[in-house]
């Protein structure tokens, strides 16, 4: 299944730094000195927020009857 579109990565001045944060998501924020390197924290906030959701998923699937299937967004 592909989903067309993407998700949008907010940048705002504070002070000195730059936070971010994905405004779908919820949970996935972070800052940084640079958009550059306020963008490259988001990534890896992202990728920690769906590694960490999977787990919990897979623990609260143990013994159900579940079919999955990966979703492919394309910008």
């Amino acid at each position: 299944m592909k989903i067309h579109g993407g998700l949008t990565a907010v940048f705002e001045l504070q002070g000195k730094d730059y936070i971010a944060y994905i405004e779908e998501m919820p949970g996935v924020n972070t800052q940084g000195a640079t958009i550059e390197e306020a963008r490259s924290n988001l990534l890896e906030a992202l990728e920690l927020i769906i590694e960490v959701r999977r787990e919990i998923a897979q623990e609260e699937q143990v013994g159900r009857k579940i079919t999955k299937e990966e979703i492919k967004m394309v910008a």
